[in-house]
C-alpha cells in the first residue's frame, strides 16, 4: 500500500497549498494526456477505477523525481465473497469481496543482453477509457507501452505490453515469472485467483520490430474455466464505442465535452452480475454488488434513458424492482440499500429513502418512454410517496432521521433534503399519473400534496442564514450547508440569488462546495463531496444563474480532467479519499441534460426545456439524445441578444421543431416514438 500512502501525502499538499496548475492536457474529445516533459512537477500520484461485470480494478500509478514509474494494481471480484476474520469488525461483512493488491513484483522478468529489463523513463501517460503508459527507450533500446482495462465480461483484469526495438540491432529476450496461482475458500467454495503471462520464453526482436502480450489477473469460482477468449479489449473498445455514440455534448468549451464523454464511461461500467441480476454499484473500493437508494435510485439510473444503455436500464429496473420488494402495507421504513447482492441483513435507518426513490424511478419512468415499464414502476412510486405524505410533521415538511450523509454531520429530525426530493418526486409524478391515463383524482391530490409542500417548505426551511436569505437545512440550523440547492433542482426558485451567493461564494473552494463552513466544528469545515457541488451546479443552471455557474463548472471540471485528480468526479474528501464513485458521474451529465438545457420529463414522448446559453457562447447542443423512445438531437443557437433558436433533429439529421424563444423561457417538445 505504500503508493496509496503516498498518493494521500500528495492529495494533502495538493489542497494545503491551493495549487491548481494542470497537469494533463486534452489530446482529443475521448482522451487526455500527461505529457512530463512539458508538464514534469514531481514525484505525482494518482489513481483511476475501471470496471466489468465481473471485476473491478483500482490502479495506482506515482511517478517518483526520476520519473520512474511503479504501479499498484488493487483488483476486485465483487461476486466472491470469502469469510470474515473472527478479529474483523461485524461491519466488515458488508465489504467482504475478493480482492488483492498486485504490485510490480508480479510481472514477468524480461532478459535483455544477459540482463533484466528496468523499463525507462515515463514520458507520457494516456486515458481514453484505458489507462496507457509510454516509457522512453531503455539502455538496450527496448521501448515499452502499457495498456490496463479489465474484461467487460469475464473475471479478467489485463496489462498489456507493447514491446519495441528502437535500436539499430536485432535483440534476443527471454521471459519468466509468468505464472502465479493462489487457492483459497469463502461463501461460495474455491477461489482461485491466477496470474498469467502469455509472453513467450525466447523472442527475437529486429530493428524497428514490436510485440506484445499480456499480463492477466483472473479468478475462478469452484470449476469455472479460465477466460479463454483474447477478446477483452475488442469488448472495452465496443463498450466505449457504444458510450461516444450517445448522448454527446457539443458546446465551445472543449473541456466540458471531454469531461462528459468521461462520465459517462464511468457513470455506466460500474454495472455488476449478482444474485439479483445485472446492479449499478458505486466502487471506489468499497461498494460493489449492491446498490443504494441515493446512488443508485436517484443519481443514475434516471440517466440511462438519455443513452439508451440496455445494461443501464437493466441494472435500473433490477434495482427499483428490489426497492419494491421491500414495501409494505404499514408504511414502515423502507431499507436504504441491498448490499453484498442482497444476501446480508439491512440497515434500517430512514435517510429520507423513499423520496429519493420515488424521485429517481418517476424521472426514469418518464423518460424511458416505456408505457409498460412506467407501469411496473408506479406501485413502488405510489407507495414511496404515500410514505413520505404519513411522515408529515406538524408543519407540513418530511420527517426522516438522517439524510444520504447518515449522520456524518447534524440532520435535524426533518431535513431539507428529504422535503425537496419528496416535491421533485411529486412533480414528476403528476406528469406519471396523467401519462399513464390514472383517475384525474391521482394527480389532482399529488398536485394538492406539492402545492402545500411548496408553502411548508418555504416557512419551515426558508431564512436568513448567516446574513442571506436562504435555506436552513433544519429547524435549528444556523449555518449554511451544502444541500440547501436542492430547492432549484426541484424547480423552487424563489431565494435564488442569495442561495447562489451562498453556494459559489461563501461555501465555494478550489474542489467545488464544501458540505458546510462551521467554526465551531473544524473537522466538518473542510469536508467536500462531489455530489453536493454537482447538484448546486444541476440547481443553479436551472434556475437561471447561468454566468456565475458556467464559470463554477468550468473551474470545477477543469480541476477534475485535468488538475491533479482525474479524470471522472469524486466521492468526498477527506472521506474515501476522492474515490471515483460511479453515480457521480452520472450526476456530472445531468448538469448539463437537466441544469444547462433544462430538460424536465413530461410524458413518454414529450418534455420541456429551458436552454441556458451563456452570453459567450452562440451555441449548444445534447446529440443522439436516446430518451422517450426516440433518437434526436437538441440544438441551441443564439438568435439576437435575448432570443434562442431551439431546433429538434430526427437521426437522420432533419429539422422535426423548431421554436424561437426568449432567454429563460419554457417550451414544450414532442418527439416521434
Amino acid at each position: 500500500m505504500r503508493y496509496f500512502f503516498l498518493f494521500l501525502a500528495l492529495l494533502g499538499y495538493s489542497f494545503s497549498s491551493g495549487q491548481n496548475s494542470d497537469y494533463w492536457t486534452l489530446r482529443d474529445q475521448k482522451s487526455i494526456i500527461w505529457e512530463l516533459e512539458k508538464k514534469s512537477p514531481l514525484p505525482h500520484a494518482d489513481n483511476i477505477e475501471m470496471a466489468g461485470k465481473r471485476v473491478a480494478g483500482i490502479i495506482s500509478y506515482s511517478v517518483d523525481t526520476a520519473g520512474i514509474l511503479s504501479l499498484e494494481r488493487q483488483i476486485f471480484f465483487p461476486q466472491l465473497h470469502p469469510y470474515i476474520k473472527s478479529s474483523d469488525p461485524d461491519w466488515y461483512i458488508y465489504r467482504a469481496y475478493l480482492k488483492d493488491i498486485y504490485d510490480d513484483d508480479i510481472l514477468p522478468v524480461l532478459v535483455v543482453d544477459e540482463k533484466v529489463f528496468v523499463p525507462g523513463k515515463l514520458e507520457s501517460v494516456t486515458i481514453d477509457g484505458h489507462l496507457n503508459f509510454s516509457h522512453h527507450p531503455a539502455k538496450s533500446g527496448l521501448q515499452l507501452e502499457r495498456k490496463l482495462y479489465p474484461s467487460m465480461s469475464e473475471r479478467l483484469f489485463v496489462e498489456e505490453w507493447i514491446l519495441k526495438n528502437t535500436s539499430d540491432r536485432e535483440l534476443s529476450l527471454r521471459a519468466g515469472n509468468s505464472h502465479l496461482k493462489y487457492v483459497d475458500y469463502g461463501q461460495k467454495g474455491k477461489f482461485t485467483q491466477t496470474v498469467l503471462s502469455d509472453a513467450p520464453e525466447k523472442i527475437l526482436l529486429a530493428s524497428g520490430a514490436s510485440f506484445s502480450f499480456s499480463i492477466k489477473i483472473m479468478a475462478q469460482l469452484n470449476d469455472e474455466q479460465l477466460p479463454v477468449k483474447n477478446n477483452a479489449r475488442a469488448e472495452r473498445s465496443h463498450f466505449l464505442k457504444e458510450m461516444s455514440e450517445a448522448l454527446i455534448l457539443d458546446t465551445p468549451d472543449p473541456v466540458l465535452n471531454t469531461l462528459f464523454e468521461f462520465s459517462k464511461i464511468r457513470a455506466s461500467e460500474s454495472i455488476f452480475e449478482s444474485e439479483m441480476g445485472l446492479i449499478h454499484s458505486p466502487g471506489g473500493g468499497r461498494y460493489y454488488a449492491g446498490f443504494w437508494a441515493n446512488d443508485q435510485a436517484e443519481y443514475v439510473s434516471p440517466l440511462f434513458p438519455y443513452l439508451a444503455y440496455e445494461t443501464g436500464i437493466e441494472s435500473a429496473m433490477n434495482c427499483y424492482n428490489a426497492f419494491a420488494g421491500e414495501t409494505n402495507p404499514r408504511y414502515k421504513k423502507i431499507r436504504y440499500a441491498f448490499e453484498i447482492e442482497g444476501l446480508v441483513s439491512p440497515f434500517l435507518l430512514d435517510r429520507g429513502d423513499a423520496a429519493m426513490i420515488a424521485y429517481g424511478a418517476s424521472h426514469f419512468a418518464l423518460a424511458n418512454g416505456d408505457r409498460e415499464t412506467a407501469e411496473a414502476l408506479w406501485p413502488l412510486i405510489q407507495w414511496c410517496l404515500e410514505y413520505c405524505n404519513r411522515q408529515l410533521n406538524e408543519e407540513g415538511v418530511v420527517k426522516s432521521e438522517s439524510d444520504e450523509m447518515e449522520g456524518r454531520i447534524e440532520t435535524g429530525d426533518a431535513n431539507l433534503s428529504t422535503s425537496s426530493l419528496y416535491y421533485g418526486a411529486l412533480m414528476h409524478s403528476i406528469d406519471l399519473a396523467k401519462a399513464l391515463k390514472k383517475p384525474k383524482s391521482v394527480s389532482r391530490t399529488y398536485i394538492a400534496q406539492q402545492e402545500a409542500l411548496h408553502l411548508a417548505i418555504e416557512k419551515y426551511f426558508g431564512a436568513k442564514v448567516e446574513g442571506l436569505d436562504t435555506y436552513k437545512y433544519y429547524k435549528t440550523h444556523q449555518k449554511l450547508r451544502h444541500w440547501i440547492c436542492l430547492p432549484l433542482v426541484v424547480g423552487i426558485h424563489e431565494r435564488v440569488d442569495a442561495t447562489v451567493e451562498a453556494l459559489f461564494d461563501r461555501l465555494w473552494t478550489d474542489n467545488g462546495v464544501y458540505v458546510e463552513k462551521n467554526s465551531d466544528n473544524e473537522a466538518n469545515s473542510k469536508i467536500f463531496w462531489d455530489r453536493g457541488t454537482l447538484y448546486a451546479l444541476r440547481g443553479t443552471f436551472f434556475a437561471g444563474a447561468t454566468e456565475v455557474s458556467l464559470k463554477r463548472l468550468q473551474q470545477y471540471s477543469r480541476q477534475r480532467l485535468l488538475g491533479k485528480r482525474v479524470p471522472y468526479a469524486v466521492e468526498a474528501y477527506p472521506e474515501g479519499s476522492m474515490a471515483h464513485l460511479s453515480a457521480e458521474s452520472g450526476l456530472y451529465c445531468r448538469v448539463f441534460t437537466e441544469g444547462m438545457f433544462g430538460i424536465v420529463p413530461k410524458g413518454f414522448n414529450r418534455f420541456t426545456c429551458c436552454p441556458r446559453l451563456p452570453e459567450k457562447w452562440d451555441h449548444m447542443a445534447l446529440r443522439k439524445i436516446r430518451a422517450f423512445g426516440s433518437n434526436f438531437d437538441l440544438e441551441v443557437q443564439r438568435k439576437g441578444q435575448q432570443q434562442l433558436e431551439v431546433r429538434i433533429k430526427n437521426s437522420q439529421g432533419k429539422v422535426m421543431d423548431r421554436k424561437v424563444l426568449q432567454s429563460g423561457e419554457v417550451v414544450e417538445f414532442r418527439v416521434d416514438q
